[in-house]
């Protein structure tokens, strides 16, 4: 992998890797997203399609340094999410790093759609949590918290993500990676909490379909390149957003 922005030159290692996407210490909200020249965010229905090495390079490089992974409902359930576990090749690449192995995933859903059987619940090593709000179905919540999960009631209608990420900053899990999907990406920049979006820029006209924010923001959130990295025709952009 090379980069071209700020300071050209190749990245060699994981190790390297890591260091151009650092963040220094306190609160921090990234958002991370693969998608097409055309602006499409998924084939056949799943980002993978869209990926490559190193995507996924970049992929488990973001988990690494996270305190916390943050995904809509719909999005982990529509790519199978699974928890982050000691073995696994995020959780290696953690304890090099000198990071805890594991990091929880907190999963986003006004109407708590996260089943006690979901192997997120299940097979976690460290709690899965859910951020919700006051509306969701109290009977789901109850149960969700007997399976071990860490329910975060944030707002009375709808998930407040201001809040949100208070509680978890709360908890010691300030550095958030906002893995998606549109609609909760779109929240976060209505809520003027993003810091980041890493945009991996996939060399391919995909057609079809929603992209990455489908409805148009009550205001444009503008972003400043701060971070270009290649590999494979593929672009690794890092833009700071807000002020």
């Amino acid at each position: 992998m090379r980069r071209l922005l700020p300071d050209p030159g190749p990245l060699d290692g994981d190790a390297e890797l890591a260091g151009a996407y650092r963040l220094p210490a306190g609160r921090h909200l990234r958002v991370n997203f693969v998608a097409a020249l055309d602006g499409a965010i998924r084939v056949d229905g799943r980002s993978g399609g869209l990926g490559s090495p190193g995507d996924r390079r970049v992929f488990q490089v973001l988990r690494a340094l996270t305190d916390v992974v943050l995904v809509g409902a719909g999005t982990a359930a529509a790519e199978g999410y699974r928890p982050v576990l000691p073995d696994s090749a995020v959780g290696r690449l953690r304890t090099a790093l000198d990071r805890p192995p594991v990091a929880p995933i907190a999963v986003v859903s006004r109407r708590a759609s996260l089943s006690p059987e979901d192997q997120l619940v299940t097979d976690a090593v460290v709690p899965t949590l859910l951020v919700t709000c006051a509306a969701a179905d109290p009977d789901r919540l109850a149960a969700l918290a007997a399976a071990g999960v860490v329910v975060l009631v944030c707002g009375d209608d709808d998930v407040d993500l201001p809040t949100a990420l208070d509680g978890l900053a709360d908890r010691g899990l300030a550095q958030v990676l906002c893995e998606g999907g549109p609609a909760l990406f779109a929240a976060a920049l209505a809520a003027g909490v993003v810091d980041e979006l890493d945009l991996s820029i996939a060399p391919l006209l995909v057609g079809g379909g929603s992209g990455l924010l489908p409805t148009p923001l009550p205001v444009p959130a503008g972003g400043r390149l701060t971070q270009v990295l290649t590999e494979d025709d593929v672009l690794f952009t890092r833009y700071a957003l807000g002020s």
